[in-house]
């Protein structure tokens, strides 16, 4: 009989593995994530299929021709520039499951190969999944500006300074998101007996007619103090992101959810008011936690590897319908 070569059984083995898993990996980070659960939720996952950059079309101010007139007044009717696009660049991450040479001939049958890839190939997608999580909590400024502009850039703490999708929020009003600050703006430090206010106060700028946040998510410290606030009266959770792990409270229309935690996301001190209806996770569509390309032979090593990847970014339509209460 002839001698299987390990070194084509192993690539087809790890390539037909990796397809496999693809949508479920890109599942999971949606799950692993409050926010991107809630984005996924409401159809706010819009994967990319091209382009330079990721373009964010966005409505900027109300059409200028409106007029009350009266018999045969004279109306406008003068074009109306309304619509811009913010552009925001990819982001790249990926990691790497490989084997060497003779990992390769010690675990030859098929059997033998798949449990050993199992663990490695777990331990990749473990690591892509809560890296992803973590940055879309992010300022996008980790390793050179490679990282994913998260929530911290889009809903940022300095609203009026930094170029966020391209824009210059010190030129455009516009394109300020709400800050409220417990020491500066409230007077006092968050804490317990102050945040129902806080929240109230931070809310209130966020509201447009029937627009309003659906979200907030909240660090260890100010979801402690909420839960405090709330202790003596009955309690409401969104059922449906708690049978996920999510621990939840309701505020208004609001689901405040703890992404902190062991390992969270959410920036110490602070309560983000999310309205997801116009923040985006625009993963292209082949990279979207997907291997990348053939297997990858090393030129000076007995090894072979394979990469999953990602690219894209987070996205935003619309700043100041987003808010941030912080200390």
């Amino acid at each position: 009989m002839a001698l299987v070569n390990p070194s084509s059984t192993v690539t087809e083995i790890v390539t037909t593995t990796l397809r496999n898993r693809t949508g479920k990996l890109a599942d999971n980070v949606t799950k692993n994530n409050a926010l991107l659960y809630r984005l996924r939720a409401r159809g706010r996952v819009k994967p990319v299929t091209g382009g330079r950059t990721i373009v964010q079309e966005l409505n900027y101010q109300e059409n200028g021709t409106y007029k009350r007139y009266s018999g045969y007044e004279v109306l406008n009717i003068a074009p109306s520039d309304v619509f811009t696009g913010a552009e925001y660049n990819y982001a790249q991450a990926a990691v790497a499951v490989s084997i060497s040479g003779l990992e390769m001939l010690q675990n030859s049958g098929e059997e033998a190969i798949i449990d050993l890839l199992e663990g490695r190939i777990e331990n990749a997608e473990q690591t892509l999944t809560n890296n992803i999580a973590l940055d879309a909590y992010s300022n996008g400024t980790a390793d050179g500006g490679r990282q994913i502009g998260g929530i911290q850039l889009l809903v940022s703490t300095t609203p009026s300074s930094g170029i966020v999708g391209g824009i210059d929020p010190s030129v455009w009003s516009f394109w300020r998101n709400v800050y409220f600050s417990g020491v500066t703006t409230g007077g006092a430090a968050t804490s317990t007996a102050n945040i129902q206010t806080y929240m109230n106060r931070t809310y209130l700028q966020l509201v447009r007619g029937a627009d309003a946040p659906d979200l907030i998510v909240a660090d260890n410290n100010y979801y402690r103090f909420y839960l405090e606030s709330m202790q003596a009266i009955q309690r409401v959770q969104n059922d449906e992101m708690a049978e996920l792990g999510f621990q939840t409270l309701k505020y208004m229309n609001c689901d405040v959810v703890l992404d902190g935690g062991f390992g969270g996301g959410a920036p110490t001190n602070s309560m983000y008011f999310l309205n997801t209806k116009y923040l985006f996770f625009r993963p292209h569509v082949d990279r979207n936690f997907a291997p990348l390309g053939d297997e990858r032979f090393a030129v000076n090593q007995d090894a072979m590897v394979k990469l999953i990847g990602f690219a894209g970014n987070m996205t935003t339509s619309n700043r100041f319908l987003q808010g941030v209460l912080a200390a």
